[in-house]
């Protein structure tokens, strides 16, 4: 199966540990037929620093808990998410990627230990824009089943994602007024100014360059969100005649 180097990225830092290291870790032993993986993988000699192989570890163990989420596993959902690792990693990386989503797809995901690891090492924004990835799959058939919708909720909670963060990031799979002011995160009867301030702030957090060290494909996905929340500003500044 080769050492999985495209994968892997940037190597392994604290991802290699914990719940999120063991998951890996056997859905790359079964792969090399029982095989050392953890021999197979660059592991980072500073557990402390994200690095972008932990993104992708810890993105790739929420996404097959979020799959399974509803006891079925739909083609349209898959094909969501190898077209998304294809866009955010490559094609060489997205494959084998797709490969190990394939067998961890076979196991029970502890999501509240996986969660809680993310959250004790990953910066704020780029929990956002995991959480953001989630939602995606979720939507990829159309509809957003009440058991994803409650699982993508506890992951949130447990990755320490703010309800108005949740509700933002959530919004931006919706179109309409409603859903603009949400992803602001400001209610309908604020003020022109507040308005204002509220978009000045949201795009401070929500700018692609907090995600940059991670790689600039993943940086191009974070841009997405963030022209999200350009358009939701701009829907608002048009039903109120802003200038």
């Amino acid at each position: 199966m080769g050492n999985f180097g495209k994968w892997i990225g940037g190597g392994l830092g604290w991802a290699f540990m914990g719940p999120i290291g063991g998951l890996i870790g056997f859905a790359l032993g079964s792969m090399m037929d029982g095989g050392d993986s953890s021999r197979q993988m660059n592991r980072s000699s500073n557990l402390g620093e994200t690095r972008r192989g932990d993104f992708m570890s810890s993105l790739i163990v929420l996404v097959a808990a979020v799959m399974k989420a509803d006891g079925k596993i739909l083609k349209s959902e898959l094909d969501y998410v190898k077209t998304n690792f294809h866009q955010s990693f490559g094609a060489e990386a997205a494959k084998e990627a797709t490969l190990i989503l394939k067998d961890l797809l076979k196991q029970n995901i502890p999501v509240e230990e996986v969660s809680r690891q993310v959250a004790r090492h990953m910066d704020y924004s780029s929990r956002l824009q995991l959480l953001h990835f989630l939602f995606g799959i979720s939507k990829a058939d159309g509809h957003v089943s009440d058991d994803e919708l409650k699982l993508i909720e506890r992951i949130s909670y447990y990755l320490g994602i703010n309800s108005s963060d949740f509700n933002s990031v959530k919004g931006t799979f919706h179109d309409n007024l409603d859903s603009a002011y949400t992803i602001l995160e400001i209610d309908k009867n604020a003020t022109d100014d507040e308005i204002k301030k509220a978009y000045r702030k949201m795009a401070v957090k929500y700018h692609p360059d907090k995600v940059a060290y991670l790689g600039d494909d993943i940086k191009k996905k974070a841009t997405e969100k963030f022209k999200k929340l350009n358009s939701a500003y701009e829907r608002i500044k048009k039903a109120r005649g802003i200038s």
